[in-house]
């Protein structure tokens, strides 16, 4: 038997610990947004085929799966991970443990919770080099099984619920765990209709979309082009916060009360498709982009749930959407988030187009239990976001009108 050579394994042993988070792939995952809901959803294969609704706020990966379910005693770290976060609106929770650790999983739109049983599963997935996919993997994670009764409200084929948010036990982390890749995930919501978009994880980049007229990859590697912005978090939720401190209009500050967006904050939700301002910054909001359009005989009827809305043609067209005055967040460090008419204004019928900022209801101004603004799914479309959950920042970026977040090759080998 030949000897082993001691430095020989001492190299080894060396590049095992210097790559915990850099030598492997990031993992690649199509996402679609269903036309009836709004929602996001990812494919996630686990000895079937199955559809979960991307959730950035949810704590935990769960479906209606039917595996045995596995042995976590209550102190396990597991557990507390699995319990870290429960929905305000579930009583349930509060149940003390007793042998085997339960997860209390909720639908993110219905606000319902149930009891489930957690189950050691692996997903089926791609790798990816940020430009094509690479080669299929499995993905090591513990999940909830959740009664059918929870997916009320989601769409017709989905099956359950991917969090992913910074809690241990949400898609990002177990990934990052399994996988031995950065705790950070990309992703570009993709427009109805226009095909899927795309979610990586493991990613700072590069990334690449192909252009709409060649079907050529895009010249520039697209995280090279985000802005970075602190991402922020709050003792006992799992929202992603960031530091907002103005709105502007066509660069114009708008006056609004004091603290107003300190009070409650500005998160980011996939569960809403359009971004919803608590009453207190919303009526200024719309009323300086009323006042800022070039011409004040254009408001038509409101078409619910928007209120500000316009005959589609006298809108000026232009290469980013209408021609409508820029929405800007102004961020701490003197980033800004800019939504041109692309972002801020969608078709209702083929006369009508509304600002897509809508009003918070059943919430009072100034509440300090409700955000300020919560930043929807439609603004979000066609950007390149780069949730950093170790560096603790949230990279943005407006994909070129030459493509969009649907033009990512899923294909092997172009």
């Amino acid at each position: 038997m030949p000897r082993r050579n001691p430095l020989l394994l001492l190299a080894i042993s060396a590049l095992v610990l210097a790559c915990p988070a850099s030598c492997a792939d990031p993992v690649l995952l199509p996402m679609a947004k269903d036309a009836a809901t709004s929602l996001y959803t990812i494919p996630v294969r686990d000895g079937a085929n199955h559809v979960h609704v991307i959730d950035l706020a949810g704590p935990l990966l769960w479906s209606t799966c039917d595996h045995i379910p596995a042995n976590i005693p209550c102190q396990d770290p597991v557990c507390k991970l699995a319990n870290a976060y429960r929905a305000p609106s579930c009583g349930i929770a509060g149940q003390p443990c007793s042998k085997r650790c339960k997860a209390y999983p909720y639908n993110p739109i219905t606000g319902r919770c149930a009891a489930a049983e957690l189950v050691h599963t692996r997903l089926v997935a791609n790798t990816t080099d940020g430009k094509n996919p690479l080669s299929q993997v499995s993905v090591r994670a513990v999940a909830a099984c959740a009664p059918r009764t929870l997916l009320e409200r989601l769409p017709r084929d989905v099956t359950g619920v991917a969090g992913l948010s910074a809690a241990g036990l949400a898609l990002p982390a177990q990934v990052a765990a399994s996988q031995r890749v950065a705790n950070t995930f990309l992703l570009c919501l993709p427009r109805s209709g226009r095909g899927d978009g795309v979610a990586i994880f493991g990613s700072r980049g590069p990334f690449y979309l192909k252009l709409f007229l060649t079907g050529e990859p895009s010249s520039g590697d697209l995280t090279q082009t985000l802005q970075f912005t602190p991402l922020r978090s709050r003792l006992g939720n799992p929202l992603y916060y960031i530091p907002v401190t103005n709105v502007a209009i066509n660069r114009a500050q708008v006056p609004l009360p004091p603290h107003a967006l300190s009070t409650g904050g500005v998160v980011l939700c996939t569960r809403v498709p359009y971004t919803a301002l608590r009453p207190d910054v919303y009526r200024p909001v719309v009323e300086a982009f009323d006042r800022g359009l070039i011409r004040s005989d254009m408001r038509v009827a409101a078409v619910p749930p928007f209120e500000f809305c316009y005959n589609r043609t006298l809108l000026p067209p232009t290469r980013l959407g209408y021609g409508v005055p820029e929405i800007t967040l102004a961020l701490e460090g003197g980033k800004e988030w800019t939504f041109v008419g692309s972002s801020s204004m969608v078709d209702v019928n083929a006369k009508t187009a509304c600002l897509a900022f809508v009003e918070m209801k059943g919430v009072k101004a100034g509440d300090p239990a409700a955000a300020a603004v919560v930043v929807g799914g439609f603004q979000m479309e066609d950007h390149l976001l780069q949730f950093d959950l170790e560096k603790k920042q949230l990279g943005f970026a407006k994909v070129p009108i030459i493509s969009a977040c649907s033009n990512f090759n899923f294909t092997r080998g172009q």
